[in-house]
């Protein structure tokens, strides 16, 4: 008689059951839908970083290229480098004379300066989806509450500066649909540029 319990015992502990099995599928897939959230929130992530460093590249670029033409970037009172680009459209004088295919030389400094915006701004707008930009003389590039803002303020004391902004996925996760997208409403890099020497 006790054999018989001692299988009876031994059949019961011998495998899992249907339950046991089902609820540990359910477990594991929990943490698989957690896994692909995760990842989803991480390439959105990898993405914003990235167009943040190619706005910062692109910022840096400006600035040094205002800085190495001083004379009509910083020091000129009628400054080619001043620029807006909002809704894929630019203003300012385009100027195409350093391209490839130009016919003919930059005459003068200006033009040169009118030419690096030109193809400046061309790949500002392929590389930031939705991009804003705006390079001005500013003496409060932020707020009263310490946000950046596009109006630019002039005065004694301002500063040249390169503000871009560009279309991205919003950190509120509850917004959904185009309430979820952050439309360039605020700069996300502001660059001061500096005369640098006077030699």
């Amino acid at each position: 008689m006790l054999s018989l319990i001692d299988k009876r015992i031994g059949r019961r502990d011998s495998g899992f059951s249907l339950v046991e099995v089902l609820v540990s599928i359910v477990v594991l897939s929990f943490g698989l839908l957690g896994m692909v959230g995760m990842q989803a929130v991480s390439l959105q992530a990898n993405r914003e970083a990235r167009l943040q460093s190619a706005a910062t590249v692109m910022a840096r670029e400006a600035a040094e290229m205002i800085r190495g033409n001083k004379n009509i970037g910083v020091l000129a009172s009628n400054n080619p480098y001043v620029r807006t680009l909002s809704a894929g459209t630019a203003t300012g004088t385009s100027s195409y004379c350093l391209a490839v295919a130009a016919t003919t030389a930059c005459a003068d400094t200006t033009e040169i300066a009118n030419a690096q915006m030109t193809e400046w701004l061309a790949r500002v707008n392929a590389e930031l989806p939705g991009a804003r930009v705006s390079i001005c003389v500013d003496t409060a590039p932020f707020d009263s509450n310490g946000l950046p803002q596009w109006a630019c303020t002039t005065g004694a004391g301002g500063v040249l500066v390169v503000k871009i902004g560009w279309t991205k996925g919003s950190t509120n996760k509850s917004l959904t649909g185009s309430s979820a997208i952050e439309k360039a409403t605020i700069p996300t890099i502001i660059m001061p540029v500096t005369a640098g020497n006077t030699a």
